[in-house]
């Protein structure tokens, strides 16, 4: 079955581009649009969406203020922001509110595509560009605390930590490390627990900052 997917953004020329764009992808389609954050929650109370592709800034409510209004009823639809930003200040918010995955507007169309169908199967999409910034930028208070956090990891979990820093899939780290993808999803859940974040993106990120830190 086709993903059905959402777009949000409040510039009618960039919604038709992408409309054009994935009537050319077999297994994507675009089942509604809306040109604000509060038109996007409405559209997914009321139609079947697999992932919602939101502009960060948009009038009335924003990428980031729907992806939390989401977030507090729905952790089924997967969120992906498409954006003219990389800074800290839209990509931290963004991944803090439950985004699945961040993406620029000069992403290649066939790369957005890939993208989304990597983040329906449950895999980290941040664009290289934001994760560079992320790198560069992201610091904090409780740097201790938070390598902490990392300390706990067991060796195999640190292991599977890394390959999902490299956005490979669990079935391409089970072959990696050579174990079972029973054992990688076990390693997976005990890494989002121990590390205290929501999903692979957020781990994803936190290592970048604390992993080779540790």
């Amino acid at each position: 079955m086709a993903i059905k997917i959402l777009i949000a953004d409040d510039h009618q020329v960039v919604r038709k581009g992408l409309v054009f764009f994935f009537q050319t992808q077999t297994d994507i389609e675009v089942v509604a649009e809306a040109s604000n954050g509060k038109e996007a929650l409405d559209m997914i109370k009321a139609k079947e969406i697999d992932v919602a592709l939101f502009d960060v800034q948009m009038p009335e409510m924003d990428g980031v203020e729907a992806a939390k209004a989401i977030r507090a009823e729905n952790d089924q639809v997967k969120i992906m922001m498409l954006t003219s930003f990389s800074d800290y200040d839209s990509v931290i918010p963004a991944i803090q509110a439950g985004a699945n995955g961040y993406q620029l507007k000069d992403v290649e169309p066939d790369e957005l595509a890939e993208a989304i169908r990597r983040v329906v199967k449950g895999e980290s999409t941040i664009t290289a560009k934001a994760a560079s910034h992320l790198m560069t930028h992201v610091t904090g208070d409780n740097e201790k605390e938070e390598r902490a956090k990392i300390d706990s990891l067991t060796k195999r979990e640190s292991d599977v930590l890394e390959e999902i820093m490299k956005g490979k899939s669990n079935k391409e780290i089970s072959s990696s490390l050579y174990i079972t993808e029973k054992t990688v999803k076990t390693h997976v859940s005990n890494i989002l627990s121990k590390l205290e974040v929501h999903d692979r993106t957020q781990a994803a990120l936190f290592a970048v900052k604390y992993l080779k830190k540790a």
